[in-house]
Parts: structure tokens; C-alpha cells; sequence
């Protein structure tokens, strides 16, 4: 595979959750939390993917990983459709791709040890003998840059950036060649989040793992991302790179995000676009655009014509759904 190829294929991918009512508990509508998704990831790099609370951005990551069923779509990973995998296929398959959790407390088990709960990857798959996983399990947690006499000790023992470096570590166990990192500094301090970022970082460099990085930080996303993708309930609205992302933003919602970001420098005045109205419900959307209703520069076609994800005019890699950046 040349560095080129497209690691992670997603295609037209909808997740909707039922919402049931009534005397019989039938189901009455649909919560639409993904809604239409495609996007590449090529071998080696890293697709942020920003936007607010409930937009969609953990769904999409759980149902790329098939850790949620998606409703429709497509999810190819290393050349292997996942939605055509049986139940021994997928475990096979997900060697090849884990997940980093938001929360490093919660995502591991308070009752197991350091080095079980990095080694249980290896005790699933069956991967080698005792020794060579216990030699394995260190191995790991000098990448990560934990030392050895840590291994007898409980999730609680540790500090919040601590946690999260073993969790990274159980990702790692499998070498795995595609990683969902869903928000995994938002628990963190300021001081620490930087320490995991620089890892991460460090990860796809020497081993050249593909990342699709989930987070609502602006200055997060720019600081680990190759190209960056935008995402407003359950859809894509913009994706380049993103570099581009934050000089051209293209799209309205782009570039109020944008306009959040503190700038650090008190002499300099930038201006913010304040969005009007709350974030339409994903279980009853508006016709047309789905950012019509926020949008500051809306016009008719907006409310009726939904926009396609598509190239820019300017330059065919800056993907846009907007009628007005057409």
C-alpha cells in the first residue's frame, strides 16, 4: 500500500437510533446521529474531525468501528469491507483498528492491573505465549512512557494523563494500522494535554498509524490534524486541509468556530460571529440546510435545497456543502 492509498474508506454512512412510543412501544421516529457520512483517511494520517456537543462526532467513530451497527453505509478498512465480515471476520479485522475513550477513568476496569489491562488485547486475539506478552506489555508502556514497576498497580493509583497513556498503550497492543481517538484529552489539565498530544503525535510518526482525532478543540485539532473535517448535525460540512480549514474556511458554521478561538494577544481585536437559536433536534431536522436556521447569511434556496458535499471552485481537495460557496 503506497502512502497515498486510502487506509479508511467510509461511504455514505447513516446511523439512526429508533425512538419508540405508545400502548405496543412501537417505534415512532428516528434520532438521525449520522446522517449521509463519506470521507477518506489516507495510510499515515490524521483526519480531525471538529464540531459541537451532539453533533455526532463519538457516533461516527463507534460506527465506523462497527462497535455500533451503522443503519446503512459503507466502512472499509485495509481493503476489507466490515459490513460484509461474519462475527470471526470483524474480530480478525479489528487488529487492524482500536479506540482511544474520552474519559481514561471510565474506560478502564478499576479491578484490573496495569499490565492486565494492557495485555488483554493480546489474551483476546491469543497472541503469543506468557512471556512474550508480559514482554510485550512493557514494551508498550516504554512507548507510552510509563516504566516497568507500574504493572502491579490499579487505574486509581494514577494521575489523569497517566490513565490515558495506558489506554493508549492496551491501542497499541495489536499494532493496529486505523485508531478512533475520541476526545482523548478533553479530561485532561492544560499541562498534560499537551504531553498526550506530542505522543500521538510521536505514534503516527514512527509507526505510521492512521488517526481519525474526535474533538470540539479548535486549537487541538489544528495542532495533530493533516486534513480536518467539520461536522454539523450528523453531516460533514466541510473537509480540506488544514491548513486551509483555518485560513479559507469556506462554509458559514466553519467560520463562526473559527471566530471562538481566543486569539493570545491582547493588542489584536478579532471578529466574533455570534450564532442565533440553539442546534436544531437530530430527531426532527430542518428541510434544506440543516445550519439554515443559524446560518447568518441564509437565503431562500437554503430552506428547501439540501447543499452536497463538493469540491470548491478554487481548488478541488476543499470539499464544501454550502449553496453559497459553490
Amino acid at each position: 500500500m503506497t502512502p497515498t492509498e486510502a487506509l479508511l474508506e467510509v461511504r455514505n454512512l447513516k446511523k439512526y437510533f429508533p425512538q419508540t412510543g405508545g400502548w405496543l412501544g412501537r417505534v415512532q421516529r428516528h434520532v438521525r446521529a449520522v446522517d449521509d457520512v463519506s470521507f477518506d483517511i489516507a495510510a499515515g494520517k490524521t483526519l480531525g474531525l471538529v464540531g459541537e456537543s451532539g453533533c455526532g462526532k463519538s457516533t461516527l467513530g463507534r460506527a465506523i468501528l462497527h462497535l455500533q451497527a451503522p443503519t446503512s453505509g459503507a466502512v472499509k478498512v485495509n481493503g476489507r469491507l466490515l459490513g460484509d465480515l461474519d462475527r470471526v471476520g470483524l474480530m480478525q479485522a479489528r487488529r487492524d483498528m482500536q479506540i482511544i475513550f474520552q474519559d481514561p477513568f471510565a474506560s478502564l476496569s478499576p479491578r484490573r492491573t496495569v499490565a492486565q489491562i494492557v495485555r488483554e488485547p493480546l489474551d483476546v486475539h491469543r497472541i503469543g505465549t506468557v512471556a512474550e506478552r508480559r514482554q510485550r506489555v512493557e514494551e508498550l508502556l516504554g512507548i507510552v512512557g510509563m516504566r516497568r514497576n507500574v504493572l502491579n498497580r490499579y487505574p486509581h493509583e494514577f494521575s489523569g494523563g497517566q490513565r490515558q497513556r495506558i489506554g493508549i498503550a492496551r491501542a497499541l497492543a495489536l499494532n493496529p494500522k486505523f485508531i478512533v481517538a475520541d476526545e482523548p484529552v478533553s479530561a485532561l489539565d492544560v499541562s498534560v494535554q499537551s504531553q498526550v498530544l506530542n505522543l500521538i503525535a510521536r505514534l503516527k510518526e514512527e509507526h505510521g498509524i492512521s488517526f481519525l482525532f474526535i474533538s470540539h478543540d479548535l486549537a487541538v485539532i489544528q495542532h495533530v490534524s493533516d486534513e480536518v473535517a467539520v461536522m454539523y448535525l450528523g453531516r460533514i460540512v466541510e473537509q480540506a486541509d488544514a491548513t486551509a480549514i483555518y485560513t479559507q474556511p469556506r462554509h458559514p458554521y466553519t467560520q463562526a468556530l473559527l471566530s471562538a478561538i481566543p486569539v493570545p494577544d491582547p493588542t489584536r481585536k478579532s471578529k466574533r460571529i455570534l450564532l442565533e437559536g440553539d442546534v436544531p433536534s437530530p430527531v426532527n431536522p430542518p428541510p434544506g440546510c440543516p445550519f439554515h436556521t443559524r446560518c447568518p447569511v441564509v437565503e431562500a434556496r437554503c430552506r428547501t435545497e439540501v447543499p452536497m458535499l463538493k469540491p470548491h471552485k478554487s481548488d478541488a481537495s476543499h470539499r464544501v456543502a454550502c449553496h453559497l460557496a459553490a
